[in-house]
Parts: structure tokens; C-alpha cells; sequence
């Protein structure tokens, strides 16, 4: 999803959240990651980042910080 000039794995434009899943790619250029997520953070948006091996080992784990993210977000 389009998030200014970068894009997020998965968004949520109404609470401004954007859920971000790291695989190789973010190993190879943490520079570039730090600098995109700033700019998003300044933008107003919360950022979740979550490895591809959590999403594999511990979904559920993943899916529950997700929602408990977002009832917080929703009862602020």
C-alpha cells in the first residue's frame, strides 16, 4: 500500500497504521528501512514490525499483538 513515495506491507489509513513484515530484503539495506520509517513516524503513522519468522513460527502471537495494537489506537 502506498504510504507517500514508500509502501507498507499492510495499512490501515483510518488508525494510521502500518504493519511491516521483514524479511532479506530488510537485512540487506537497514539504512534505507531506518530513514523510510522515520519519514513515515513524522507522517503521524504507527509502525509494526514483525520478522517472517514470527509470521511462520507464532501467527497467532502475531495476529493478537495486531489487535491489541488496535484497540488501543481505537479507545485513544
Amino acid at each position: 500500500m502506498p504510504v507517500g513515495r514508500y509502501y507498507a506491507d499492510f495499512l490501515c489509513r483510518e488508525l494510521k497504521l502500518v504493519i511491516e513484515l521483514d524479511g532479506h530484503s530488510h537485512d540487506v539495506a537497514p539504512e534505507r528501512d531506518a530513514v523510510r520509517e522515520k519519514w513515515i513516524w513524522t507522517e503521524g503513522y504507527t509502525v509494526l514490525r514483525f520478522t517472517n519468522a514470527e509470521v511462520h513460527e507464532n501467527i497467532e502471537g502475531v495476529v493478537t499483538a495486531i489487535r491489541l495494537k488496535i484497540e488501543e489506537m481505537r479507545s485513544q
